[in-house]
């Protein structure tokens, strides 16, 4: 009966990845540092404020507007719509925020322009009369 040949050089690869390993140069020695008594304290930056305006109809939250920091957005109950039942695909318990992107304030362009015409109405006092 006839060994394989893969039986015959699975031996022949154990010895050269031995003799490999062996052949490897040490690591390298590592500096000792020294342990100094000062713990490391990391303080997080203190939490901007976080303002919540909560929109109420008969005693139920309809609409939760949240302000943390430069983010905005706004968290809506997920109502079912007809007889769909929690736990439906129509009726999923929860429903993902609405984040404000880009906010648009109209009215401070009019503010601008009235605020601009009242200066233009209050400017420097009308040259004195000239004299003959």
């Amino acid at each position: 009966m006839r060994a394989p040949t893969s039986w015959l050089a699975l031996p022949l690869l154990l010895l050269a990845t031995g003799a490999l390993a062996q052949s490897a140069p040490p690591p390298p020695q590592l500096e000792k540092i020294e342990e100094v008594d000062n713990p490391v304290t990391v303080t997080s930056k203190p939490s901007s404020e976080t303002k919540i305006v909560e929109k109420r109809e008969g005693g139920r939250v309809t609409e939760a507007k949240v302000k943390s920091g430069k983010s905005t957005y706004t968290v809506k109950p997920n109502t079912p719509a007809g007889s769909a039942l929690p736990g439906d695909a129509a009726g999923m318990a929860n429903r993902g925020p609405q984040w404000t992107v880009l906010e648009f304030d109209i009215l401070s362009k009019k503010k601008k322009r009235s605020a601009e015409e009242a200066d233009k109405e209050d400017g420097p006092p009308p040259p004195p009369p000239a004299s003959k």
